[in-house]
C-alpha cells in the first residue's frame, strides 16, 4: 500500500513536534538536577557580619538596688518601776492609744493619780532621787533637765537645790504638782524650824539680860551676861544650819515610779499592755521610733560598698521618690541589714508606707560628668590581661587598648591608652 506525499508530511511534522517537546522536558528536568556541592552551597547560612554600636558620652552611676520592708525604728518595752509606791499601782488615766506618739517631758501614763513622765536617757530609773543623791543617774537627769530648758544649776552628779527646783519645773510643765518629800523629812523641817524660834527667843532673852545688867548702877562686870548672849547666838547659828539642812533634804524628790527613761524620744506606741483600772505588773507598753525606716537585706560583698550616711531613696510605687539616708548597717546571720531612713514624710505618705515593701536605691559611685562609655559586651581581654575594644573602621577591625573605669547599668567607662584613639561615635563590635 502506497503513502501519499501529503500523508508523509503530516508524519514528519508530528515527529518533530514530539521531539521538540521531549527536548524541553529534558532541559527542564536537567535544570532541576543539582550536585551535592551545589545544594550545600545554596543551603549554608550567610557569612556572619559584625554587630556594632557607637561609643557614647554619658554619665555613669553604680548603685545598690533592692526591696525592703518598712517598720518603725527601734522597738523597746517600757517598764515602770513600782516598788517605791505605797499604794497598789492602779492605772488611773492617760492610757495612750496605739499609733500615738510619746514625747519627752510628757506624761506617758498615770498611776495612782500620779504621772509617769517620759525622758530620754540610757540609764533606767532604778531608785528614787532626792537632794543629797549622787551618781551617774543624777548626772543624766540634770543633763536631760538642762536640755529641756529647766535650769538645774551646775550640771554634775549631785542632786542639790538647783536640781530640785528644775524637777519642780518639769512637773509644772507636765501639769502636775511636784512630788513631796517623805513625812519624816518634813517633820524634821518643822522640828528644826521650832528649834530656830526657840534659839531666837533665847538670844533675845540673853540680850535683854545683858542690856539690863549694863543699866544697873555700879555694875561693871558683864562677863556672865555677855557669855549668855554669845552662847545664845551660837545656838541660833547651829539651829539655822540644822534648819537649812532639813529643808535641803526635804526638797523636791524624783520618785522612781514617776519617770521612765527611754534611749530616744519621741517614739510611736506599738502596743499597750495596760488598761484604766488595771494594776501595773512589769511592761506597760511597747514603743518604737516615731520615724519610719526601710530595712534592706544585702550580702557581704554588697555591704562592702555601703556605709552609714550615704544618700539613698525609695519609690512609693507611683513614681514618687522619697530622699533618704543610710542610718545604720548591722549583721544579721549571714546577711546584713541596711536601715534607710527618709528625710521627711507627709502624714499621708507615712500612713501609706505602714508595713509596706518598697524599692530602695543607694547610689555607690558616679563619674564626674559625661565620659566615653561602651557596652560591657564590647570589652575583651588581651593576652597580657589588658582590656581592649574592637573598632570597625573602613570595613576593617582595629584593636584599641583601653583603661576601664566605672561600670554601671551594662556600660563601662573607657579611655584609650598609648597612641590609640577612641572617640564618641566610633563603632565598637559587641557581637557577630
Amino acid at each position: 500500500m502506497s503513502t501519499s506525499p501529503k500523508s508523509r508530511r503530516r508524519v514528519l511534522v508530528g515527529v518533530s513536534t514530539v521531539a521538540a517537546m521531549s527536548l524541553g522536558v529534558g532541559v527542564a528536568a536537567g535544570s532541576r538536577i543539582q550536585s551535592p556541592e551545589d545544594a550545600a552551597a545554596k543551603t549554608a547560612p550567610p557569612k556572619a557580619s559584625q554587630i556594632t554600636v557607637p561609643v557614647e558620652k554619658k554619665a555613669l552611676a553604680s548603685k545598690v538596688v533592692g526591696r525592703g520592708d518598712t517598720s518603725f525604728d527601734g522597738a523597746v518595752n517600757v517598764r515602770v518601776e513600782t516598788s517605791g509606791l505605797k499604794t497598789p499601782a492602779v492605772v488611773t488615766g492617760k492610757v495612750p492609744a496605739v499609733g500615738s506618739t510619746i514625747k519627752e517631758g510628757k506624761v506617758l501614763l498615770e498611776l495612782a493619780g500620779r504621772p509617769v513622765i517620759g525622758l530620754a536617757g540610757v540609764l533606767p530609773m532604778y531608785r528614787t532621787l532626792s537632794p543629797g543623791s549622787r551618781g551617774p543617774d543624777v548626772l543624766q537627769l540634770e543633763q536631760t533637765l538642762d536640755r529641756l530648758g529647766f535650769d538645774p544649776g551646775t550640771v554634775d552628779s549631785k542632786y542639790d537645790s538647783g536640781t530640785a527646783n528644775a524637777v519642780e519645773q518639769l512637773y509644772e510643765a507636765a501639769g502636775y504638782e511636784a512630788p513631796e518629800a517623805e513625812e519624816q523629812l518634813t517633820q524634821a523641817v518643822d522640828g528644826a524650824d521650832k528649834a530656830v524660834d526657840q534659839a531666837k527667843n533665847a538670844l533675845r532673852q540673853a540680850q535683854a539680860a545683858l542690856k539690863q545688867a549694863k543699866a544697873t548702877p555700879g555694875k561693871k562686870d558683864f562677863t556672865v551676861e555677855q557669855g549668855q548672849v554669845d552662847d545664845a547666838a551660837e545656838n541660833l547659828d547651829d539651829a539655822q544650819d540644822e534648819l537649812e539642812d532639813a529643808e535641803f533634804k526635804a526638797g523636791t524628790p524624783l520618785p522612781v515610779s514617776e519617770v521612765v527613761f527611754v534611749k530616744s524620744l519621741p517614739r510611736r506606741v506599738d502596743d499597750v499592755k495596760v488598761e484604766r483600772g488595771g494594776v501595773v505588773n512589769g511592761v506597760v507598753m511597747s514603743v518604737s521610733g516615731a520615724s519610719l525606716v526601710v530595712t534592706v537585706k544585702v550580702d557581704a560583698q554588697t555591704k562592702e560598698q555601703l556605709k552609714t550616711g550615704m544618700a539613698a531613696s525609695f519609690d512609693l510605687g507611683d513614681g514618687t521618690i522619697i530622699p533618704a539616708t543610710v542610718r545604720r548597717i548591722s549583721r544579721n546571720a549571714d546577711q546584713y541589714d541596711v536601715v534607710v531612713a527618709p528625710k521627711s514624710l507627709t502624714a499621708a505618705q507615712l500612713e501609706r508606707l505602714r508595713e509596706a515593701n518598697v524599692r530602695v536605691t543607694i547610689p555607690v559611685k558616679s563619674t564626674n560628668g559625661k565620659v566615653l562609655a561602651v557596652p560591657v559586651a564590647a570589652l575583651s581581654a588581651g593576652s597580657d590581661g589588658s582590656s581592649r575594644v574592637e573598632v570597625l573602621r573602613d570595613g576593617k577591625i582595629e584593636l584599641v587598648p583601653v583603661k576601664v573605669g566605672l561600670s554601671a547599668d551594662g556600660f563601662a567607662e573607657v579611655t584609650a591608652t598609648g597612641d590609640a584613639k577612641l572617640t564618641e561615635g566610633d563603632q565598637v563590635v559587641v557581637g557577630k
